[in-house]
């Protein structure tokens, strides 16, 4: 069965133009001119994925991803004519899994789809890296997309979770901006290192005590990010009352 991508876009012919691309590559294709209709498609239709304009009428993208903030996860590539790099990290930081910023190459734009739609969905690994991984209270399953802590389901985006599951196959290891990025995105030719930030700081809100002081998902200044045994002594439950 063909996956499902919605295209949010109040541009007609932009929009004419990435679903015809899209269908020509196979997709099924479904098409809204605005924020609040894109909400409302996600809720009823569960679409495998996203393509969200940012700048639309009533509400816009960056709404868009605030309002399903809490709900399962929805794949999300953005357009967006915003290049200044705190618009796209704040997309980023709302749930996006990628952008593409206009004008854009269609053809660039359906890699990027098929891209995070394979990142999204359980797939074969080599022998040896589909097995459930654990460190800690942390468990990440790649075989069926999951991640849990201390037992409990724990929502994230497809590239969170590439992230999250680089680290935790190696606990202690330091890993580079650039390097994390070359593992979920599979290179770093269009995307800036510091969309790797956003991520972390997404993953620090779901499985640190306090996001502000991480005592997990630390930061090594001036080279990148390390998964680390949090202090003795801390809950296992990061939520849990001080």
């Amino acid at each position: 069965m063909a996956n499902h991508i919605l295209v949010a876009e109040d541009d007609p012919k932009q929009a004419d133009l990435v679903r015809l691309y899209l269908e020509r590559d196979g997709f099924d294709v479904s098409v809204v001119a605005d924020g609040r209709s894109a909400v409302d498609h996600v809720r009823q239709q569960r679409p495998d994925l996203l393509v969200l304009d940012v700048m639309m009428p009533r509400v816009d993208g960056l709404d868009v991803l605030r309002e399903l903030g809490d709900e399962p996860v929805v794949p999300v590539v953005l357009l967006t004519a915003r290049s200044t790099e705190n618009d796209v990290l704040l997309g980023l930081y709302l749930g996006a899994d990628d952008y593409i910023t206009k004008p854009f190459s269609p053809r660039e734009l359906v890699a990027r789809v098929r891209a995070v739609l394979r990142r999204s969905k359980p797939a074969a690994e080599p022998a040896g890296t589909d097995e459930t991984v654990r460190f800690g209270d942390i468990t990440v399953a790649p075989g069926r997309h999951e991640v849990t802590l201390r037992g409990q389901p724990v929502e994230v985006t497809p590239v969170e979770f590439e992230v999250l599951l680089t680290l935790v196959r190696s606990p202690g290891r330091v890993f580079t901006r650039r390097q994390l990025l070359e593992r979920v995105h599979g290179t770093t030719e269009f995307v800036t290192e510091r969309t790797i930030d956003a991520h972390v700081m997404n993953l620090r809100r779901k499985i640190e005590r306090d996001p502000r002081q991480p005592t997990r998902l630390l930061t090594v200044y001036g080279v990148g990010y390390k998964l680390a045994d949090p202090p003795e002594g801390e809950p296992l439950d990061p939520h849990a009352a001080p």
